[in-house]
Order: structure tokens, then C-alpha cells, then sequence
């Protein structure tokens, strides 16, 4: 079986935020430091560091800590995965939890959010969903 690295990445945080962990390490390939772009813009986390040590590059990701409201993220679910790919047209462009979630799309301008793509007119892969 082929390991999806963007599932893993989603994976590891979602694990390390129901833990409440501050930081959660996970491999810098570009598409996980794409992810983690659109993340801190969308303001679930507090922020990201790229760092290459040894043979490989490593993405420590720090999460926001747990308030009185809970956590900032929820939940992620991968959604086009190797073996199905979803793709979602401009007009088509799903809503997360009524619009409290995010999408995250692979457009022909890169990665970005749901409400990004809408308002630049832009349709594309959808990568997963945050909430």
C-alpha cells in the first residue's frame, strides 16, 4: 500500500491537537508546507517553520493553544486521495459546517482556500476539509 503524505500530515495534527500538544513535526515535502500556508491564513494555526536537517526537510507546525471557547482545530478530513480524486467546479465549491469550516483546493494558482477560490472565479482539486 502507497502511504499518502497529506493524509499523514492531517493525521499527525489532528492527533497532536486532540492530545493538546503544542507542535507536531511532520515531513516539508512543498504540497505540506502549501497546506500549512493556507492554514495559518485561515487562522487555525499559530504558525510554521521549514527546516532541513540531515537527508530530509521536516515542517514543525505550532498549534494555537486550547481556550475557554476549545480548540481551534476541530477536525480534518482528507477528501480527494490518490485513489479517488474529487474535484469541485467554481460554481461547486463545497461549504464546511455551513460555511464554519474551510476547504483547502489545489487550483491552477496554487493552493488556497475555499474562500479564496471563490472569489477569484477559480475551481480545482479538493484537498481536504478543516473545522
Amino acid at each position: 500500500m502507497v502511504s499518502d503524505p497529506v493524509a499523514d500530515m492531517l493525521t499527525r495534527i489532528r492527533n497532536a491537537s486532540k492530545a493538546g500538544f503544542a507542535t507536531v513535526a511532520v515531513p516539508g515535502a512543498k504540497m505540506q508546507r502549501e497546506i500549512a500556508r493556507v492554514l495559518k491564513e485561515e487562522g487555525y494555526i499559530q504558525g510554521y517553520k521549514f527546516e532541513e536537517d540531515g537527508p530530509g526537510t521536516r515542517l514543525d507546525i505550532e498549534l494555537k493553544p486550547r481556550t475557554e471557547r476549545g480548540r481551534a482545530i476541530n477536525g480534518l478530513k482528507r477528501i480527494s486521495r490518490p485513489g479517488l480524486r474529487v474535484y469541485a467546479r467554481k460554481t461547486e465549491i463545497p461549504r464546511v459546517l455551513g460555511g464554519l469550516g474551510t476547504v483547502v483546493l489545489s487550483t491552477s494558482h496554487g493552493l488556497m482556500s475555499g474562500r479564496q477560490a471563490l472569489k477569484e472565479g477559480l475551481g480545482g482539486e479538493v484537498v481536504c476539509y478543516i473545522w
